[in-house]
């Protein structure tokens, strides 16, 4: 099976160049990728909400029609009709190419859009397809007279034979469009998509098998999950279980209990490498008391209890172990009860002796819900440097964490990863290449979805991560599906969640080919020495 990965990020162009997608992608046994995209001019597209207006934006003997959107006025929209997608495609990615001519027009402002798809099938209301998209937030380029290129949708599954509507929306009353002129619109463009790969089954048994935690020991993958009745942690039939791969996720051996408390419900929080390249596991325990087990194994059949660290602030998770430099290893913890309090915090946790004790430091106190960083996952870049990205409980979009002193401090700013819903984050630092992969599910559309980039681009830049492309689909249902936890091996990167309806879900793991930079845009980079 061929799998293909293309990473979009917004570049500054001449309003006059637009450029050409590649053509289909094919293989014998599967065909995946994308068809040559259908485009819908400023001439297509029709006013749908509001008073837009159509005009000409020249500049010099270029004279561009487009759909000028206030950034003042809230509600206005344009909309088109698709037609012509290929029979055999089973989803489109939809972008807008939009310009400006204003003199006011630099990089440190933002607009915001979003996109409303729709197909008109028969024996249903023509609202039953209707998908809004999620607001999609952008810097502005440095000057008037320059393009962009905005995905706004990477993955809305179709009927092909049915005609697609699309809407494209700006929305200057969110509080990212700072932008306070008007931009015009002049290009809709929608690419047909071919099917994703299926993953890999690691427990489907009857039962909530969910919330997987995955790594790689040598060539051997191990899987750890949480089964129960439902979606719950504290039930004491909830029990921890782990199976492990060697054929990259195929088959699996025989299901080994890793922990069954009496009393208590436990599932699988985090995992890691302590030095000697062993397998760490967080547990958490929850009955009348919650505690967080560490285990060790180094066969992905044993494990070993370690340590249960009796801790000042008791987390709600602990999550993804990862190493730091002169400091040992290192997990993320993060508070609270989920309310609209101010009680919540997130922190550190550090370990100078492979996981035995443990030193907790909290980052911040106090988080109302919408300031909270929760489930984040980390990576070590070098010099002191540690980026983490993390779920938002209420907020428009996934945060990002940064210290450049090996962890002592911190700074905490929300990125344009808007795409998600209760989307716990994974990240994947390649060693060869440098390139950082953000792994998320967005809730309730069922899209496991990828973001590569160039770390030193989103460092200091958390609003300039690329656009996301879907990697697999499941289920559709919020709470029965999600909860992302990738690994790496060899030259592949493995991603597991779950999947399923109540009270029946599964574990699965998807095998991708890691990112390469013939992948990734300049603008994004160039290649690591």
């Amino acid at each position: 099976m061929l799998f293909v990965l293309t990473v979009s990020v917004l570049v500054g162009q001449p309003a006059a160049a637009i450029a050409q997608d590649p053509q289909t992608i094919e293989d014998p046994s599967f065909k995946s990728g994308a068809a040559s995209p259908l485009y819908l001019t400023a001439n297509d597209l029709s006013i749908a909400t509001g008073k837009p207006s159509l005009v000409v934006m020249s500049h010099g003997s270029t004279h561009v029609p487009v759909w000028s959107l206030s950034g003042g006025s809230v509600g206005q929209s344009v909309a088109g009709i698709v037609n012509g997608l290929p029979r055999d495609c089973v989803a489109v990615k939809v972008e807008i190419v939009v310009t400006s001519t204003d003199a006011e027009t630099r990089a440190d402002l933002e607009d915001v859009y979003r996109v409303h798809l729709s197909q008109l099938v028969e024996d249903a209301p023509f609202s039953a397809r209707h998908a809004l998209g999620k607001p999609v937030r952008t810097p502005l380029p440095p000057g008037p007279f320059y393009s962009r290129s905005i995905v706004l949708e990477s993955y809305y599954e179709v009927v092909p034979t049915k005609p697609l509507t699309v809407r494209i929306q700006r929305e200057p009353g969110l509080p990212g469009d700072t932008f306070t002129r008007p931009t015009g619109l002049a290009v809709v463009k929608v690419t047909p998509l071919y099917g994703l790969p299926d993953p890999h089954v690691v427990q489907d048994v009857s039962g909530y098998n969910s919330w997987p935690m995955t790594q790689a020991i040598g060539e051997k993958l191990v899987c750890t999950y949480s089964r129960g009745s439902k979606h719950t942690i504290g039930e004491d039939a909830r029990a921890v279980y782990a199976r492990t791969s060697t054929d990259g996720g195929k088959t699996w051996t025989a299901e080994t209990v890793v922990a069954n408390t009496p009393g208590y419900g436990e599932v699988t929080v985090g995992k890691g490498l302590d030095s000697s390249g062993a397998m760490l596991l967080w547990v958490r325990r929850v009955g009348q008391e919650r505690h967080h087990d560490l285990y060790r194994t180094t066969d992905g059949v044993t494990f070993t209890l370690i340590a249960s660290p009796k801790l000042a602030i008791p987390p709600m998770q602990v999550t993804d172990v990862f190493e730091v430099p002169e400091v040992g290893l290192m997990a993320l913890w993060f508070a609270g009860n989920y309310s609209d309090q101010a009680v919540h915090s997130w922190g550190v946790m550090t370990s100078a002796d492979d996981g035995a004790t443990w030193t907790q430091t909290p980052v911040e106190s106090g988080l109302m819900k919408a300031d909270w960083p929760t489930e984040p996952s980390a990576v070590y870049l070098g010099d002191g440097k540690i980026l983490a990205i993390a779920r938002t409980e209420s907020g428009p979009s996934q945060f990002q964490l940064v210290s450049t002193d090996n962890g002592l401090t911190w700074t905490r700013e929300q990125t344009n990863i808007g795409d998600i819903l209760a989307s716990t984050p994974s990240l994947i630092l390649d060693a060869e290449t440098g390139l950082l992969s953000n792994y998320y599910y967005e809730r309730g559309r069922g899209i496991l979805r990828r973001r590569v980039v160039d770390p030193d681009v989103v460092f200091d830049n958390p609003l300039l991560w690329p656009a996301s492309e879907a990697v697999a689909t499941g289920s559709p249902i919020t709470w029965d599906s999600g909860n992302v936890n990738s690994t790496v091996m060899g030259a592949n990167h493995y991603v597991s969640f779950y999947s399923g309806k109540a009270p029946d879900t599964a574990v699965m793991i998807l095998e991708i080919p890691e990112p390469t930079w013939e992948l990734v845009p300049v603008s994004l980079g160039e290649p690591k020495k």
